[in-house]
């Protein structure tokens, strides 16, 4: 189904085409939103250097040639060359009823579909996880269900720090403890990395042992291996109960840590150093990239193989981008991973580039993103300073989210069963947060406030399901107790149905978008317009007391409403209650 946008886009380039000939196909019409009209084309202004021509008279040539047949009722020229355009109602009706019909929406399916890998969570091994791995978690399955959606086979790997030096200090103090696999659990894992740690600090003898052991772990030693994959199992045991918690998409069979690379890195470093792109330096094995340098003004370099034989995070980092796009199949790499990490990743895409392991079409992206904040302005932590559990910011949203909703349901004078008032409390409590921190410009810092959070009006995840209660309510009233969609002929007349139906058919345009730019705010700012939208609407359009064919048109478009809220919502990783 072509949106509205999409047929004025296919429009304008034949237009284009006929005025100035075959070399303005392709040209992006600038279709913006007005207050002066249902949409605004700023193609004029954009084009005139290209063409030579004035801007207004551009807008004046394209007017004659613009064949809008059935699709436009108005066509003006404003300004210096803007273009102001008013659809046709019968054109959006046909628009909104054919949207109705579809399963996805107005959501076509992407051309070309590519394999994408994203990089998202990375978690630590015998780790808590803390506030810090929220914003990676959640933008990450984010944008994992905006590709799939639009049809892309999208590969998750949780790149989790399950290899390296600590594991030798925290294998020894495992072997020392005697603690048994089935009854070790993350919390003993935070005690055991603290008490391990100190004891390395303290005592020359277990440090050594722990050195040997990472010597074993590193040579595949199939005892120290059983070991290492009890404090693997343990962590990823309680990861699991994090991500269920949090409702994102990531799975066991997700995680691809440091550790799976392990093998590949002797040959890696053999390739660069074979091919010249590497040197010995101070006897470490250096990959030098032009463009880079350190704080001195010195070349930077990526250090392949250290001065001990061993690698680091760098050459892991080659060898997943080499995995991912010769294993894998992706063209497209996503990381999910915080803005401080932008110089480091940008070095792996360039080196990976130049050893041929990310060549055309394929590409990598950094995702990065900002911090979290408390209401002080400083980075979010607990009274004592500590790095706020994310388990326990989880619980603390079931809490006060379990207040807020009892609270309405009492106030409504409305009965519910204190099992689904629990569970649409935590479908609250975690739209809260998520909806927080995806509706924040992602390359910001944004501030963590409960009372905002939880409000069931502005600009909140709260907000939003509410809506969408709001629009099932109405449809349950309507006798329309299901998800499926009401269908019949629309009539778009009022201007707060015009509205609407503007704001319903640009779903698919802004999931495009975010899937184009990784930006997730852009669609909750869409939810939110698409809400105040429904809100003006429903108070200004009677639907229950609308005689037909009126009724079933209001109906029709409360139905595509909630349809449009729950798979958008959806696509941020937020539940959508019938009621609330």
């Amino acid at each position: 189904m072509q949106d509205p946008n999409q047929v004025l886009a296919e429009r304008f380039e034949r237009a284009l085409v006929a005025v100035f000939g075959p070399e303005l196909a392709g040209t992006d019409p600038s279709l913006r939103p007005s207050d002066f009209a249902d949409a605004q084309a700023n193609v004029a202004l954009a084009i005139q250097k290209r063409v030579g021509k004035k801007p207004r008279d551009i807008a004046t040539a394209l007017v004659e040639k613009l064949d809008l047949e059935g699709v436009c009722e108005k066509v003006e020229i404003a300004g210096p060359g803007f273009l102001n355009l008013t659809f046709r109602a019968d054109f959006l009706s046909a628009k909104i009823e054919e949207a109705a019909k579809s399963d996805r929406l107005g959501v076509d399916l992407a051309t070309p579909q590519e394999v994408v890998v994203i990089d998202y969570s990375a978690p630590n091994i015998a780790k808590e996880m803390h506030v810090g791995h929220l914003r990676s978690t959640i933008i990450g399955d984010a944008l994992a269900r905006t590709l799939e959606l639009c049809g892309h086979k999208v590969i998750r790997q949780n790149h989790l720090g399950d290899w390296g030096t600590p594991f030798g200090m925290l294998i020894e103090h495992l072997v020392d403890s005697g603690a048994k696999a089935d009854a070790l659990d993350v919390s003993d894992l935070s005690a055991f990395y603290k008490t391990a740690r100190a004891k390395f600090d303290a005592s020359p003898e277990f440090a050594e042992r722990s050195r040997q052991r990472v010597v074993s772990l590193q040579a595949g030693d199939a005892a120290t291996l059983d070991l290492w994959k009890v404090l693997v199992d343990a962590s990823q045991r309680y990861f699991g109960r994090v991500y269920s918690k949090l409702g994102v998409t990531l799975t066991d069979a997700d995680a691809a840590g440091e550790s799976l690379y392990n093998d590949m890195l002797p040959g890696i470093a053999h390739d660069l150093e074979h091919r010249g792109l590497a040197r010995v330096d101070d006897g470490a094995l250096c990959f030098y990239i032009d463009g880079f340098k350190n704080k001195e003004g010195a070349p930077l370099p990526l250090v392949v193989r250290k001065k001990d034989g061993g690698y680091g995070y760098a050459t892991t980092d080659l060898a997943a981008v080499k995995y991912r796009t010769g294993k894998l199949g992706a063209t497209r790499l996503i990381y999910v991973v915080g803005s401080p990490q932008a110089q480091h990743l940008s070095m792996v895409y360039k080196g990976a580039a130049l050893a041929g392991w990310l060549a055309p079409p394929a590409r990598a992206e950094h995702t990065g993103f900002g911090s979290v904040l408390g209401e002080d302005g400083k980075m979010l932590r607990t009274r004592a300073g500590d790095s706020v559990r994310l388990i326990d910011l989880l619980d603390e949203a079931d809490t006060r989210a379990l207040e807020l909703v009892r609270a309405k349901a009492e106030e409504r004078g409305e009965p519910i069963d204190e099992a689904e008032l629990r569970a649409i409390a935590h479908a609250v409590g975690i739209a809260a947060i998520k909806y927080a921190d995806l509706s924040s410009d992602r390359i910001k810092d944004y501030v963590f406030s409960w009372e905002r959070m939880l409000a069931t009006n502005g600009n909140t995840g709260p907000y939003l399901q509410y809506a969408h209660a709001r629009c099932r309510s109405i449809l349950r009233n309507a006798g329309h107790d299901s998800a499926a969609p009401v269908l019949g002929s629309v009539a778009i007349a009022l201007k707060e149905e015009r509205a609407l139906a503007l704001g319903l058919l640009g779903f698919g345009y802004v999931v495009r978008d975010v899937a184009a730019t990784l930006e997730p705010h852009r669609l909750c700012t869409y939810l939110y317009d698409l809400s105040s939208r429904f809100s003006d609407f429903w108070s200004k359009c009677p639907v229950l007391k609308a005689e037909e064919p009126l009724r079933t048109s209001r109906l029709a478009l409360t139905s595509l409403t909630a349809r449009t809220l729950e798979t958008g919502l959806g696509l941020l990783g937020i539940e959508a209650p019938p009621r609330m």
